[in-house]
């Protein structure tokens, strides 16, 4: 499933091309995706203006002029292809991603000549529309946690987050309602960067007292620096994500921990390997030797 870089890089390559463009025609090809279209969906988007496009944790926001805004999530294999009149770019990293354009379920016109294809083989993506001045309050976002991009998002604030929880660290900062965004892949490299067990309690890193430990500074630095990094590599590429311009991400030829086992540890004078477990039924890839 993409993660918070991967739709990142979706939108940083849609926003150039839809906002500002009226949506002339919207193609609706099937009732539904994993959910069915709102009622009247094609309707209530034709003749819209789209004004900007954000992100929102693993949610692409795009707010229209009408005041609604069109909520997309891409699932596990939802993708975006931008074309415009007399070309279309393929896969430009790695290998080449075929498109089946069986799975071509949703096609936006827009007033500038572009046409926007929403490809999903599995279908596990969806669409909706609420109202724009109420996002925050809407079902898809209200138990939403904080973003770990965004400016709130420090030591202390993770510290808070994780105050008096007696869960494993990693099941704690994949729990959308704390930290929103935040995936598998990420939080084993952050986690790793960061020289910290997946296994230790969540709550060993806030301390007793007000000020934030350094194991908490040193977390929220990595969990920042490695979301950076994965977002200006265009995401990572494991099974069926690409960017909107067919392009693979590559941020995967630097992974230190996710995937890794068996692998010699990268961190400085450490000398372990990468050991995979499982937790909570998914795979943790961490170093036993210096992630304590």
């Amino acid at each position: 499933m993409p993660e918070l870089p991967e739709v990142e890089t979706v939108r940083r390559g849609l926003a150039p091309v839809m906002e500002g463009a009226c949506l002339d025609t919207v193609e609706l090809r099937r009732d539904g995706l994993r959910f069915p279209f709102p009622a009247g969906f094609a309707d209530r988007l034709t003749g819209q203006r789209i004004e900007t496009m954000v992100r929102r944790a693993k949610f692409i926001v795009a707010h229209l002029r009408g005041g609604e805004a069109l909520i997309i999530h891409l699932g596990m294999t939802g993708r975006f292809i931008v074309e415009r009149e007399g070309s279309f770019t393929p896969g430009l990293f790695v290998h080449e991603q075929p498109r089946h354009q069986a799975h071509d379920h949703v096609v936006f016109h827009l007033s500038n000549g572009a046409r926007i294809t929403y490809n999903d083989v599995r279908r596990f993506g969806f669409m909706d529309l609420a109202k724009s001045h109420a996002l925050e309050e809407n079902r898809h976002f209200k138990a939403m946690g904080v973003e770990p991009l965004g400016n709130g998002f420090n030591a202390a604030m993770l510290s808070s987050l994780l105050r008096g929880r007696r869960t494993p660290l990693k099941a704690a900062l994949l729990d959308q309602r704390l930290i929103s965004g935040l995936g598998n892949i990420y939080v084993c490299e952050a986690l790793h960067r960061a020289r910290l067990s997946p296994l230790r309690l969540a709550a060993s890193l806030a301390g007793d007292g007000p000020e934030p430990r350094d194991e908490a500074e040193r977390l929220t630095a990595e969990i920042r620096a490695v979301l950076e990094e994965a977002i200006a590599a265009g995401g990572s590429t494991l099974r069926d994500f690409a960017a909107t311009d067919g392009a693979l991400g590559y941020f995967q030829h630097t992974f230190r921990a996710y995937g890794q086992t068996g692998a010699k540890c990268q961190s400085d004078g450490c000398g372990g390997t990468i050991e995979r477990i499982v937790q909570a039924g998914r795979s943790t890839f961490y170093c036993a030797n210096c992630q304590t």
